[in-house]
């Protein structure tokens, strides 16, 4: 089968499209054949050679797909998958190949003619955003949520589920058109960070309340200032470090607000806390797909081969939304 391999890391030179033997599924296992592979910021760390793939996981890039199921193992034959079922698919790694196995509870069926191509940019992103906001973040109708990067995938996602939840939601971003794109997804207050101090905007439209969650998929750069922004008990949700690892940390705010700051990453979590994920994520969100209230928000899409390209753009940062591989 044609996948995109690496040798060794470094910048998009070490990506190659090349033939590798195709993987077998296991017992529990599904193969499926890929139609689209969605990219992440992960991938280029994984690239770079900073986030190797957990033991035992596939070496090859890739967190999710969409497809249809090719095969099943004898155990995932008593699920209900088929064989032609379309589906998206969660994985640790493997996902930029023409045919990826994963276990059969960490795919979720997909509405009836929904196009796979968008379907390709599902599934990490959205996972993530409900992890986040649901599960650690417990946000509530009517709470303030600020989400960094709101243009990005995971930020695009995050608004459309905080936007479900009744949330009062802020966003940050590096343009005008990012910010405007965001407000037509749901969200209520812009600041573009480049030109504003989120903070202090947020002190001087809350009365100095701040808001009550932060998804941050930036790191370092905003963490003094998430403190500051953050109400009393506030929760700040660490997922991502594109604006670097290290910051200092003003304990006095910690304390006098009593913050809660929760690192996460969904990739090395176990399968069966996935599944749970998973399960609860779609009997929530699939009907949201299929009225059209919820969407994938797909930037750009390249062929398979051109993986180079798409890796340069997405490090560009001038995307909104998700990119992907059609396969």
């Amino acid at each position: 089968m044609k996948a995109v391999t690496t040798e060794g890391s470094g910048d998009v030179g070490v990506l190659k499209f090349a033939d590798i033997e195709p993987p077998q599924p296991g017992p529990d296992e599904i193969l499926i054949k890929t139609w689209a592979s969605g990219l992440n910021g992960a991938d280029l760390m994984q690239r770079r050679g900073f986030y190797p793939p957990p033991t035992g996981v596939s070496p090859l890039l890739g967190l999710e797909v969409s497809g249809t199921v090719e095969s099943l193992g004898a155990k995932a034959q008593g699920s209900q998958l088929k064989k032609g079922d379309s589906v998206i698919a969660l994985l640790a790694g493997g996902g930029y190949a023409e045919n990826v196995v994963i276990r059969y509870d960490q795919v979720m069926s997909l509405p009836p003619l929904f196009d796979l191509t968008e379907a390709g940019g599902i599934a990490e992103v959205f996972l993530t955003a409900y992890l986040e906001l649901v599960w650690l973040g417990q946000l509530q109708k009517g709470q303030r949520l600020l989400i960094h990067a709101g243009a990005s995938g995971v930020g695009t996602a995050a608004i459309q589920i905080a936007k479900s939840l009744g949330a009062e939601i802020w966003v940050t971003a590096s343009s005008d058109k990012k910010l405007q794109f965001c407000q037509s997804l749901g969200a209520q207050h812009l600041i573009n960070y480049k030109t504003d101090d989120f903070a202090k905007v947020i002190d001087e439209h809350t009365q100095g309340q701040g808001v009550n969650c932060i998804l941050d998929l930036v790191g370092a750069a905003h963490f003094p200032n998430n403190l500051k922004a953050l109400s009393i008990e506030g929760k700040l949700l660490l997922v991502g470090m594109g604006g670097g690892r290290k910051s200092e940390v003003d304990l006095a705010l910690l304390i006098s607000k009593r913050l809660h700051i929760l690192g996460s990453t969904l990739r090395s979590r176990a399968l069966d806390e996935k599944a749970c994920l998973i399960k609860e994520f779609w009997d929530f969100a699939k009907p949201k797909f299929a009225s059209g209230e919820f969407r994938p928000i797909i930037d750009r899409v390249f062929p398979a081969k051109e993986v180079e390209a798409a890796h340069t753009f997405m490090e560009t940062q001038a995307n909104i939304g998700k990119i992907v591989l059609k396969w």
